[in-house]
C-alpha cells in the first residue's frame, strides 16, 4: 500500500516528535510541520483507520509497529540525503527541501545501492 508523500511526512514527524518529546499531540504535529490542526486531524484519522497510529483517550498519538516501520524508513532516507547533500556543499535550506523530496521518490533498489556506495 502506497501512502503518498503527505502521509509519510506525518508519520515521520510523529516519529521524530515521539523521540524528542515523548507524548505527541496534534498541536505538536501542526506546529512542527507548519500546517493547520484541521489538516493534522484529517491525516490522523486516515492513518489511524489504516493501522499506522493510535490516538489515545488523552489525545496523544502513538505509532503502531506498522507506522514505526514506515516512519523509520522515511526518516532514514531523509537523513541519508540530508547528509549527502550537505557534504556536497548544498546550503542547509536547499538540502532540507531536496532531502524531503528524495526520501519519497527513490526506489528501494536505488537507495540501497547509493547507501552502499556513498556511506
Amino acid at each position: 500500500m502506497e501512502l503518498g508523500k503527505s502521509k509519510e511526512d506525518y508519520l515521520k514527524t510523529i516519529f521524530v516528535l515521539q523521540r524528542k518529546l515523548g507524548n505527541v499531540h496534534s498541536v505538536n504535529v501542526a506546529e512542527y510541520m507548519g500546517v493547520s490542526k484541521a489538516s493534522v486531524c484529517v491525516a490522523i484519522k486516515q492513518l489511524s483507520e489504516q493501522g499506522f497510529l493510535i490516538k489515545h483517550p488523552d489525545s496523544s498519538l502513538c505509532l503502531t509497529k506498522k507506522g514505526v516501520l514506515v516512519a523509520q524508513k522515511v526518516y532514514e532516507r531523509y537523513n541519508f540525503f540530508l547528509t549527502v547533500l550537505a557534504n556536497a556543499g548544498i546550503s542547509k535550506e536547499t538540502a532540507v527541501k531536496d532531502a524531503c523530496r528524495l526520501e519519497h521518490d527513490i526506489s528501494e533498489e536505488s537507495f540501497k545501492k547509493l547507501k552502499c556506495v556513498l556511506m
